[in-house]
C-alpha cells in the first residue's frame, strides 16, 4: 500500500513517517513552502525523508503568507516563554489560518494523481497548542472531504485519512519514535529559529519539545542558542 506523508521536518511528522514505513506502507513525502518564518523546517524535511527511506519527497509552494494573519508568517512576535497552562488555552497567534486544510486539501490530489490509498498527519490533540485543525472532528470532517469531493471518493474508494499521533502524549511520541529508530536531531520544530537554525528554546514548540523529551526520559538532541 502507498500513502503520502505530511512532512514538515518536525518531531511528530518524523515519527509518523516513521510508524508508516514500519507498518509496511511505502511512503511518499509532501512538505509546503507557505512562507513560514521557519523555513529551515524544509531542510529537517529532506533529511528525514531521505533517512526513513521515504519513496520520494515532494515540496510544493503556496503562498499563506499573502493571507497572513500568523505570528508564522507575518511580522507579528512569536509568542515566548508561556506556561504550559497559556499554552494550552486558546488559539495561539501561531496557527496559521486553514493551514492544514490546505495542505489536506493538496495531499488528496497528489494522491489521487499518484494512486496512493492513505493520507498520513501527525497532528496531535494533546500538545497542539490549541490549533483547531489538529483534532479528531477535523480529521472526521476532512474524510468526508476526501468520500464526497474527489474522484476516488465517489467511485468509492476514497483516500484514508490517518492520524497515529493523534492522542499521543508528546513523551509518547517520541518514545515510540526511539524505539523505530527516528534519529531526532534531524528534526526542527522551532517557531522562530536563529540565522544558524539553532532553536530558541522559549516558544510553545521548543517548550512542548524539551518536556517531551524530559518525559520521555530520553536526551534531547536539539541545539538551541
Amino acid at each position: 500500500m502507498e500513502a503520502i506523508v505530511l512532512l514538515s521536518g518536525g518531531l511528530d511528522s518524523a515519527t509518523a513517517l516513521a510508524m508508516s514505513r514500519a507498518s509496511g506502507r511505502v511512503c511518499h513525502a509532501l512538505s509546503f513552502s507557505y512562507g513560514q518564518r521557519h523555513e529551515v523546517e524544509l531542510a529537517a524535511a529532506r533529511r528525514v525523508a531521505q533517512a526513513l527511506g521515504a519513496a520520494s519527497h515532494r515540496i510544493v509552494s503556496v503562498d499563506l503568507g499573502a493571507i497572513g494573519g500568523s505570528a508564522l508568517t507575518d511580522n507579528t512576535a512569536v509568542p515566548k516563554g508561556r506556561s504550559e497552562a497559556e499554552i494550552g488555552s486558546g488559539v495561539p497567534v501561531t496557527y496559521v489560518p486553514a493551514r492544514n486544510t490546505i495542505f489536506v486539501a493538496h495531499a488528496l490530489a497528489v494522491a489521487e494523481v499518484t494512486g496512493a490509498q492513505e493520507l498520513v498527519l501527525g497532528v496531535n490533540v494533546l500538545d497542539s497548542s490549541g490549533y483547531p485543525d489538529c483534532r479528531p472532528e477535523w480529521i472526521a470532517a476532512m474524510q468526508q472531504v476526501a468520500r464526497l469531493g474527489t474522484r476516488a471518493g465517489v467511485e468509492g474508494h476514497p483516500v484514508r485519512l490517518v492520524a497515529p499521533l493523534i492522542s499521543m502524549t508528546k513523551a509518547d511520541i517520541i518514545r515510540a519514535g526511539v524505539a523505530l529508530g527516528v534519529d531526532y536531531r534531524l528534526t526542527h520544530s522551532c517557531y522562530d529559529p536563529a540565522g544558524d537554525g539553532a532553536a530558541c528554546g522559549a516558544c510553545d514548540s521548543c517548550v512542548l519539545r524539551r518536556r517531551g523529551f524530559e518525559q520521555a526520559g530520553v536526551p534531547d538532541p536539539t541545539r538551541y542558542v
